[in-house]
């Protein structure tokens, strides 16, 4: 008998609220789910737990924790592979030119958004989703992300996301 292994499930998030909410939704899907409040802890049970996609906060400790543990996620080789999902109340802005990375480009040449500190970007043809923003240097950093999830969280919103990167 075939017996399908339970997808995992990461939440890192510095409010508890958001955590019990994201956890009761995803577990009455079937997930497994493990939650930690920062990069550090988050960090730690992606490399232990493994699991199969991660749903990260922006703003934790500082302002672009979120952002620098899914780059570290992104540059890892061992983890490349795995789905990233930031979680903001900030909205991702919609194209569809192909080549997020050149949007945010073309973005940040526009006076409208030049001096924004976040642009989360999606292109609502191919679903292709990215952030940059600026660091404390004032360096524009980019990095691809799986998805953008707004928040407040809602069942109906984050679980076809997820969906769509792993089926449980």
């Amino acid at each position: 008998m075939n017996v399908m292994e339970t997808k995992k499930v990461l939440i890192v998030d510095d409010d508890i609220d958001v955590i019990n909410i994201v956890e009761a939704i995803l577990k009455k899907e079937g997930f497994e789910v493990l939650a930690a409040n920062d990069k550090k802890q988050g960090l730690k049970l992606i490399k232990s737990w493994k699991p199969d996609l991660a749903i990260l906060d922006v703003m934790m400790n500082t302002q672009f924790e979120g952002f620098e543990l899914a780059k570290e996620i992104l540059d890892n080789p061992e983890l490349k592979g795995m789905p990233v999902i930031m979680q903001s109340s900030i909205d991702a802005l919609v194209t569809t030119k192909p080549g997020v990375q050149q949007m945010a480009r073309e973005f940040r040449n526009d006076p409208n958004y030049k001096d924004l500190d976040v642009l989360l970007l999606r292109n609502i043809e191919t679903g292709d989703a990215g952030v940059d923003y600026k660091s404390e240097e004032g360096e524009n950093i980019f990095f691809p992300v799986s998805a953008f999830i707004r928040k407040p969280v809602h069942a109906e919103v984050l679980v076809p996301e997820i969906k769509k990167f792993i089926n449980n």
